[in-house]
């Protein structure tokens, strides 16, 4: 199994062969090598005090640019706020760095995290997009600028770069961590997550947080038919399925219950109706300067009636009861993390269809990696139900063959 940059990072410093100024010196070297061409970063400014002591002494973490910190630039994304800085931080970036990590600064995000790109260009072949929102901290965890970074989810903006960027992304149960200090979208979607290289640097940062309850792992699984996925994806799936048959995972296809598909438009409705009114009164003061795609949805979102917005509501409340009977049966589910590779260009982010049920349901997913003979990475996308977090990254370490 390939070891992450944050399992050799604790293992450096508990070992004494690094200190943690030395783990800033190697990221700021490997980012010097690389911002120019990814443009991953709006504000790189590590502290120059010694980190607190703690599970994450001295590793160094980069964080979405829609979470508040304290003197380092928060700017959304949007020349609106360019120059902007944080008074305070963020309840999430205040535990890790009690916990001993080290802020390396800023990674970029699409507007608003919403839909109109980011600068950032996907490490994996710059033509490309990294997905979004949390594109900066995709792409810096995959170009290995540093070993772990935070991101959100309100759609598919942690589990769509993971699988484009061809790295780990995680999103927690609904709730678990905290966003007190994270600008919001829409409040009933929106959750952070975290990005890794490995399967087992993810757990082991879930265990360092002090979120790793002991958990058995699953080798019973289940994997809907038929898939809503490219052929280059669905050929990459079937064959990981395949891999995983071979070493022991019993995993069955099934098909989702009645209503499923109806899932999918209820949570985009949900996000352009709350989206729209978290911010209204921007939109109003400055139009399409926050950005052509987000004025868009604003302007849709604000036409929505409250009756439709309750309907959707009532779809996603509905089918969650049917996900838990489901996942009371199969305690992982398998599916494409994405509807294919990354996108050529840098004109859009992707496609968030593969990943926007999980998140309206609430569900902890993520995505890892997949061997697969192509030029650009692909994820396989593994969810639990609610609360079984530390199931989940078992089986995701379990799952990676590699």
């Amino acid at each position: 199994m390939t070891t992450g940059l944050l399992r050799r990072s604790l293992s450096w410093l508990e070992s004494g062969e690094k200190t943690p100024a030395d783990l800033v010196s190697m990221c700021l070297a490997r980012i010097d090598a690389c911002e120019a061409e990814l443009q991953a970063w709006v504000q790189v400014a590590p502290p120059q005090a010694e980190p607190a002591a703690g599970p994450l002494h001295g590793v160094p973490f980069g964080v979405k640019d829609i979470y508040e910190t304290r003197g380092l630039a928060t700017e959304y994304g949007s020349p609106i706020y360019s120059g902007r800085q944080g008074q305070a931080d963020a309840a999430l970036v205040t535990l890790l760095r009690d916990s001993g990590a080290v802020l390396m600064g800023k990674t970029r995000t699409t507007a608003f995290a919403s839909f109109d790109p980011a600068p950032t260009r996907n490490p994996r072949d710059p033509r490309h997009t990294p997905g979004g929102s949390s594109s900066g901290s995709a792409a810096a965890v995959a170009a290995g600028m540093v070993p772990f970074a935070l991101g959100s989810q309100t759609q598919g903006s942690v589990l769509r770069p993971a699988s484009f960027c061809g790295v780990v992304g995680f999103k927690p149960t609904y709730g678990r961590l905290p966003l007190q200090g994270v600008l919001p979208f829409a409040p009933s979607l929106d959750t952070a997550g975290l990005f890794t290289q490995t399967a087992d640097d993810m757990r082991l940062l879930w265990t360092r947080m002090g979120f790793g309850e002991p958990q058995s792992s699953t080798p019973v699984a289940a994997a809907p038919e038929p898939l809503d996925a490219d052929p280059e994806m669905e050929a990459a799936f079937r064959s990981t399925l395949d891999r995983l048959r071979a070493y022991g995972f019993r995993i069955q296809a099934i098909e989702f219950p009645p209503g499923w598909p109806d899932l999918a438009a209820a949570s985009r409705l949900v996000n352009q109706y709350e989206g729209a009114r978290t911010h209204e009164a921007l939109w109003r003061e400055h139009g399409e300067r926050l950005g052509s795609k987000l004025a868009r949805l604003i302007d849709e979102g604000l036409r929505v009636p409250e009756s439709r917005y309750r309907d959707a509501l009532a779809v996603i409340s509905n089918i969650r009861l049917r996900a838990q009977s489901l996942f009371g049966e199969f305690p992982v589910l398998l599916t494409p993390a994405a509807p294919g590779p990354a996108p050529f260009g840098l004109d859009s982010t992707g496609d968030p269809r593969c990943n926007a049920t999980w998140t309206a349901l609430g569900v902890p997913a993520i995505s890892i990696p997949m061997s697969h003979p192509g030029a650009l990475p692909l994820g396989l996308q593994i969810t639990a139900r609610s609360g079984a977090d530390s199931l989940l990254l078992d089986f995701a370490v379990s799952a990676s063959l590699e």
